[in-house]
C-alpha cells in the first residue's frame, strides 16, 4: 500500500477530501451489501460447528494472524481441535487447497502458511471461506471449531463469534474507503475488540506484542537475540507496517545498519533481498518466503499476549455455542 495514502489515512487532509466522494459511493455499496445478506436475499452458510471470525474494518495489517495463532493455542490448550481457513492473500492461484507445512507461498499465501508451520493445525485456503471450511471438515472431521483468518466483511459464511482488531492507529480518520482505511463504519457490532497499543477512542482488551528473546534459522538453529548486538545486521520486512518491526528491533538493543521496508506479501522470489556481510533479520511472515532462497536468514518471533477478561468472556461465549449450535449468531 502507497505510504502516502496510508499517511493520508490518518487525518481529513487535501487528499482524503478529494477522495471522499468515493467513499461515498463505496460505502453505499457496501451498506447495499450488508442489507442484502441481513435480509436473506443473499444467503449465508451455517457450518456444523462454531465458526470464529478474526478480522478488521482497516485496510492493512492490524495484527489478525498473531490473533489467530493465539486463538489456536488456546482452543488446543482446552482440548477443542481447531481448524483455520483463509482467503491466501498474495497467492497466485484461486482455488480450494489444504496448506501443508511444506508448501510454497506462492500457492497458498503467507499467512496461512506461517499458520500451518508454527500451529500445526489443519489449515485451508479459498477465495470463499465456505468452500475452504467444508473441505476442511470433510478432510478433518474432528475438527470441533473453526478459525476464520480474515473475513469479517466475508458475509457468506455465518459466523459465531467476531473478534475485530486494530492496532495503535484505530480507524484512522475515520472515513470510508478510498478516503479513509476503514471498509465499514464503525462502531460495528462485533462480540469481542482487541486492541495493541490503545488507539484512541476504541474500547476493548488489551493485546501485547512484542518479540521473542531467540532468533531462528529454516533449519532449526535458534540464537539469542542478545547475542546479536555488536555484529553487522540488516533488517527485512514485508509487512503492513515494516517501521513497527525496526522499532521493535532497536528496542531490544539491536544497531540495524540496514533497513529495508518492502509491502505487505512481498515476493522475494522475484526480488530477494542481498545479505552483502550482513546477518538477516526478518519476521516469521517473511521467512516462510525468504527462507527458500536465503535459508541463512534470521526470523524473530512475534509473541502476543492477550488480558484475561478476553479469554474468560471468550471461552462463556464459545461455550455457550458449543452447547447449543442453533443460538443466536452475530449479525
Amino acid at each position: 500500500m502507497a505510504p502516502a495514502l496510508q499517511h493520508a489515512w490518518l487525518r481529513r487532509g487535501i487528499l482524503a477530501r478529494l477522495l471522499w466522494p468515493g467513499s461515498v459511493v463505496f460505502g453505499t455499496l457496501a451498506a447495499l451489501r450488508r442489507a442484502a445478506y441481513r435480509s436473506q436475499l443473499i444467503k449465508s452458510e451455517k457450518l456444523p460447528v462454531p465458526v470464529v471470525v478474526v478480522g478488521n474494518l482497516v485496510a492493512g495489517g492490524a495484527g489478525k494472524t498473531p490473533v489467530v495463532m493465539a486463538l489456536v493455542e488456546h482452543l488446543r490448550s482446552r482440548g477443542l481441535a481447531p481448524g483455520v481457513v483463509s482467503r491466501g492473500y498474495g497467492r497466485k492461484l484461486s482455488d480450494c487447497r489444504p496448506v501443508r507445512p511444506d508448501s510454497s507461498a506462492a500457492d497458498v499465501g503467507d499467512e496461512p502458511l506461517l499458520v500451518a508451520q508454527r500451529c500445526l493445525v489443519p489449515v485451508f485456503v479459498a477465495p470463499n471461506r465456505v468452500q475452504a471450511a467444508r473441505a476442511l471438515l470433510a478432510a478433518h472431521p474432528e475438527t470441533r471449531v473453526i478459525v476464520s483468518d480474515d473475513g469479517l466483511q466475508h458475509y457468506r459464511l455465518r459466523r459465531d463469534i467476531e473478534i475485530c482488531v486494530f492496532d495503535e492507529h484505530g480507524i484512522g480518520n475515520g472515513w470510508l474507503l478510498p478516503a479513509g482505511p476503514l471498509r465499514e463504519p464503525w462502531p460495528r457490532r462485533v462480540d469481542f475488540v482487541l486492541r495493541s497499543g490503545r488507539p484512541a477512542g476504541i474500547p476493548g482488551f488489551d493485546a501485547q506484542r512484542r518479540l521473542a528473546g531467540v532468533a531462528h534459522r529454516g533449519d532449526g538453529t535458534r540464537i539469542e537475540l542478545a547475542s546479536l548486538k555488536g555484529r553487522r545486521l540488516k533488517a527485512v520486512a514485508g509487512i503492513a507496517r515494516p517501521d513497527a518491526f525496526f522499532e521493535m528491533l532497536r528496542a531490544e538493543g539491536l544497531h540495524l545498519e540496514k533497513t529495508v521496508a518492502l509491502p505487505d506479501h512481498h515476493d522475494f522470489d522475484a526480488q530477494p533481498p542481498g545479505e552483502n556481510g550482513f546477518d538477516l533479520l526478518c519476521t516469521e511472515k517473511d521467512a516462510v518466503k525468504l527462507w527458500r532462497r536465503q535459508p541463512q536468514a534470521w526470523a524473530v518471533p512475534l509473541l502476543l499476549s492477550i488480558e484475561p477478561g478476553f479469554w474468560a468472556g471468550f471461552d462463556r461465549l464459545l461455550d455457550a455455542k458449543l452447547s447449543s449450535p442453533d443460538g443466536p449468531e452475530t449479525s
